[in-house]
């Protein structure tokens, strides 16, 4: 259960579902009209946290900073669309339809609630009930400005701001945060195959040719060639030799070839919808200012 006293460091923390995994941050928180008790808390989801689900905080818990809910991702993202702008409070009907969805009992709540002497939101009660009280919860958030943190709590049971003896008028605007996620854009991989491809090389042979030689009759050879008989007949034999090109292949590392990821920052535009509260002046009539009545501010 988280106390009125941990709102602060539930919101604008990371949300985690029973699995441990991040679902978005905390928005809003939304407690009940008579214990004033945090009861739902809103989270960011989507895509820029573009949408926002109710989750019960009943049974969640406060980790470290960040807050942990006792339901998997995908109900918290299937959750009914309920309107957390619409004057900040949520009426029977959405939170039964909230409860329904997350298999929260409404008939057991109903008569938790409806004890006597408890006060709680079914009699229309002030008073303080006990266990949970399952009425239309007011909201509870932070709007972040230049100016820092300014934090509200309305609670009651018409779930507004109550009225103050102040003349004055705050005037109020939405402001747009664009922030961004990483998510997995695809995949690359190194695979390794052999292929077969011709490759020609020219290499210088050799091979032996015949050749005549006639060499006349001297002095210095006269013995030799007188050496045999005078009239004969004779047979030599000349071995010729040829080089012929041997192919052999061997593996050796050529290079290596790895993958790097490089981080590439490039400029998206993206718009959306913000409010903001306008002051009208009515009932004043101002002689030195006709156009005063009907300004806005």
């Amino acid at each position: 259960m988280i106390a009125r006293e941990q709102i602060h460091a539930v919101l604008d923390h990371p949300v985690y579902d029973a699995e441990g995994k991040k679902v978005g941050d905390a928005k809003h928180i939304f407690v009940d009209d008579a214990t004033g008790l945090p009861e739902w808390v809103t989270v960011k989801t989507g895509m820029f946290g573009t949408s926002e689900s109710f989750v019960p905080i009943k049974d969640a818990a406060l980790v470290d900073d960040h807050l942990e809910v006792p339901y998997p991702k995908s109900t918290i993202k299937d959750a009914p669309n309920v309107d957390v702008d619409a004057g900040g409070h949520l009426s029977e009907s959405e939170e039964h339809r909230l409860f329904e969805h997350y298999g929260i009992a409404w008939d057991d709540a109903w008569q938790q609630a409806n004890q006597p002497g408890e006060g709680g939101w079914a009699h229309g009660g002030t008073g303080t009930g006990t266990g949970t009280a399952m009425g239309a919860g007011a909201a509870a958030g932070t709007a972040t400005g230049p100016m820092g943190t300014e934090e509200g709590f309305a609670a009651g049971t018409t779930g507004r701001a109550a009225h103050t003896d102040d003349d004055a008028m705050t005037r109020s605007e939405e402001q747009m945060h664009v922030g961004v996620e990483r998510t997995e854009a695809g995949r690359v991989r190194l695979r390794k195959y052999v292929v077969t491809e011709e490759v020609q090389q020219t290499v210088p042979v050799s091979h032996e040719e015949v050749r005549i030689e006639r060499e006349p009759i001297t002095d210095a050879n006269r013995d030799e060639a007188l050496s045999g008989p005078e009239i004969s007949e004779a047979e030599h034999e000349v071995i010729l030799h040829e080089e012929r090109p041997v192919v052999e292949t061997r593996t050796v590392p050529v290079e290596r070839v790895s993958l790097k990821a490089d981080e590439v920052v490039e400029e998206q535009t993206v718009s959306g919808e913000v409010r903001k509260e306008e002051i009208e002046v009515e009932g004043l009539e101002d002689p030195d200012d006709p156009d005063a009545r009907g300004r806005r501010y």
